[in-house]
């Protein structure tokens, strides 16, 4: 086991660095925050992190309390990550940096990776600002060109996003191109002026799609 790095000064943000402050430690909670993971499906999504990283990385988040390791059931029998209370406590602080960097988002490099789900945090960033999901909770599929991925709206304690269909039907359907979504992430658009402005398409018969109409 590596030996653990510090910056030894007694400042609270700098006790919080010492945990989380190394190069991917975020990223992973981010990925984390749709629930449990096999480490295979981690890098997958983590585009840019080598193997050793991403395993150095797990194991000292294991050692910090931000994650724990278990093995699945048969049929599954793979190991997952999954975040601890302390670790899904850090949803506010990566909701905060992504509210920081939508100004310097700007338009996306030739280099730059792109997986659906990471329009989630934003997207459920958005929602929140607009007072949906503060009464009724549900799950709403997100259809991009990219790719499927659903949000799970007032989820408490739950997974708070996932890849692909939402499972079971979703209570709302959410259908936009990927530039409305950039637009809403980067905060030039609300949700409620693209749904006004027919940039966001919704279906779905219940209340939590009534609520998205109506924001």
């Amino acid at each position: 086991m590596s030996p653990r790095r510090s910056y030894d000064q007694y400042c609270s943000a700098a006790r919080a660095l010492d945990a989380v402050g190394d190069r991917w430690t975020l990223l992973i909670v981010r990925e984390l925050l749709a629930g449990p993971r096999r480490y295979t499906d981690l890098h997958a999504d983590l585009p840019g992190v080598s193997t050793d990283v991403l395993a150095s990385r797990l194991k000292d988040m294991e050692r910090e309390g931000l994650t724990t390791r278990r093995r699945l059931p048969p049929p599954g029998a793979a190991y997952v990550y999954e975040l601890t209370g302390r670790g899904r406590a850090l949803l506010p602080v990566l909701q905060a940096l992504g509210a920081w960097g939508q100004a310097v988002l700007g338009e996306r490099r030739p280099t730059d990776a792109v997986r659906a789900h990471w329009f989630a945090l934003p997207l459920l960033r958005a929602l929140d600002a607009a007072g949906v999901g503060a009464g009724e909770a549900g799950l709403v599929e997100v259809r991009l060109e990219e790719g499927l991925f659903h949000l799970y709206v007032g989820a408490g304690d739950g997974p708070l996003h996932g890849d692909g269909p939402a499972p079971g039907g979703p209570d709302a359907t959410l259908v936009l191109d990927t530039g409305t979504c950039t637009a809403i992430a980067r905060g030039e658009s609300t949700v409620a002026d693209a749904v006004r402005d027919g940039r966001v398409a919704v279906s779905g018969d219940g209340a939590l799609a009534k609520a998205l109409r109506e924001a």
